[in-house]
């Protein structure tokens, strides 16, 4: 189908995209990469008057380390995420997630603040953001707040931010040295959604998980954090048995929709079994 007509805006500062976002109100949508919002345009799904496009705004690009923390701005491209250094060498999660992402052509364009943002339960980027303890600056007609990412995500497409509000930047807690990493996607192919996906954050003490952290993709209405899970894992040196158990407790907590991917309970079950993959590949590199 073709998208029904709209009002075409491309700002150059974020202060002038959050005047048009309230000038315009619920009659206008930002555009970030746009792979989320063109198909639900030609869907007819969404019906904006008003289409803003960020992709002129050069503050929200770019990755930088500030103290603790990686700062990534919201219109970031996948690509740029892949390509960075300091993502390499501080977090290389972002990198492993974003490679599965669609397509090349996709990650061109595509970026981390569009895959954030706009609480789309299939996108990649929530669970691991809240995985991650990542904490989301956003701006708007009241000035600028932060919103951590576990706390943002309330529903389909439903989330914390306020009307008038942009996803302006994304900060990321630089996990310590060393620690192990995983992002485990099961797909049906190339550039689809996940039937399920598990990321996996951990530190090793002594020869057992002395932190984790994990966090689950597209198999409820919201990205989840796996806290039973985690704690399953915690105090183990991740035996068979411990692994079993941290995939029981991430598929308890599954609730997806049956769909083309698989009934809901194999879904959940493979929330189960990437939960288990990842953590188990996760500890093996913070043991290397």
């Amino acid at each position: 189908m073709i998208p029904g007509s709209f009002e075409y805006h491309r700002p150059s500062t974020v202060s002038e995209a959050v005047a048009l976002l309230g000038e315009f109100d619920s009659e206008a949508r930002l555009l970030a990469g746009g792979h989320s919002l063109i198909p639900m345009m030609k869907l007819r799904l969404a019906q904006p008057s008003h289409l803003i496009d960020l992709a002129g705004v050069g503050e929200l690009k770019g990755v930088r380390v500030e103290g603790g923390e990686i700062v990534i701005g919201a219109m970031t491209t996948q690509h740029d995420v892949i390509a960075s250094e300091a993502l390499a060498t501080h977090a290389p999660i972002l990198r492993e997630a974003a490679e599965q992402i669609a397509d090349p052509q996709v990650r061109y364009l595509g970026t981390i603040g569009g895959n954030a943002a706009n609480g789309d339960p299939g996108n990649d980027m929530p669970a691991l953001l809240m995985t991650l303890d990542a904490v989301f600056e956003l701006r708007g007609p009241a000035g600028a707040r932060q919103v951590k990412a576990r706390e943002y995500y309330l529903g389909v497409y439903e989330t914390a931010a306020e009307p008038g509000e942009i996803l302006t930047g994304i900060r990321v807690p630089i996990p310590p040295k060393p620690h192990g990493f995983a992002y485990e996607k099961l797909k049906r192919k190339i550039g689809d959604y996940a039937t399920a996906a598990a990321a996996v954050i951990l530190t090793v003490s002594g020869g057992r998980v002395s932190t984790c952290a994990i966090g689950l993709t597209n198999v409820a209405d919201r990205p989840l954090l796996a806290v039973g899970a985690a704690e399953a894992a915690v105090g183990s040196a991740l035996d068979r048995a411990t692994l079993a158990r941290a995939a029981r407790a991430a598929e308890a907590i599954a609730s997806p929709a049956a769909d083309g991917r698989g009934s809901a309970e194999y879904r959940a079950k493979m929330a189960g079994v990437m939960t288990a993959r990842a953590l188990a590949r996760a500890f093996a590199r913070a043991a290397s």
